[in-house]
């Protein structure tokens, strides 16, 4: 499955999912269908891998989003969405998550007119995020900027205006598998 991790470069054909439809391995093809905990695992793991995120840090996730009144699994995704580097790279001024995360360590963004180096912090509806200098930072070209983010293309900043639902995630997650792996 394509989780976009390369930026780019999984649009086109030097995708390794595009090249080898089997497995890796001597016997990729004649694997057997993985079981319920198999299926549970892979999910977490995909979802932790697309937001770049350690096992410790997903399990904190994982137990605010327990605690916290409402549905489970859209918390813990509400959570994810709203890290500052998930923002920046949703604003489209970053290929993948991996350079959103290098570009805030390195001191390229603000969040309310503060500098931040954090790239785990969480964004609040209301917050914007805006480039230093924006001449240092290039752009992605062909993005569509997410329905919960807003756009000053004058300020050349973005601006979270309501948490996502679970429908407007482009990726295609299965949280209720997440929840059930960590329920047990």
């Amino acid at each position: 499955m394509k989780l976009f991790l390369k930026g780019a470069r999984c649009e086109g054909e030097k995708c390794a999912v595009s090249k080898r439809q089997q497995v890796p391995g001597q016997h990729g093809n004649s694997r057997r269908r993985p079981s319920q905990y198999g299926l549970q695992l892979r999910e977490k793991q995909k979802v932790k891998r697309i937001y770049g995120v350690l096992e410790a840090q997903f399990r904190k996730y994982v137990d605010k989003a327990m605690v916290q009144k409402g549905v489970t699994g859209e918390s813990l995704m509400h959570r994810l969405e709203s890290r500052l580097d998930n923002m920046v790279y949703r604003g489209g001024f970053a290929a993948s998550r991996a350079q959103a995360r290098q570009l805030i360590r390195s001191g390229f963004f603000t969040l309310d007119g503060k500098a931040v180096t954090i790239p785990s912090i969480q964004v609040k509806v209301g917050s914007i995020v805006k480039p230093v200098d924006f001449g240092r930072i290039q752009p992605r070209e062909g993005f569509l900027l997410a329905e919960w983010l807003e756009a000053n293309v004058k300020e050349k900043s973005i601006t979270l205006n309501r948490l996502p639902s679970l429908d407007d995630l482009p990726e295609d997650v299965n949280v209720q598998l997440i929840v059930e792996y960590y329920s047990r």
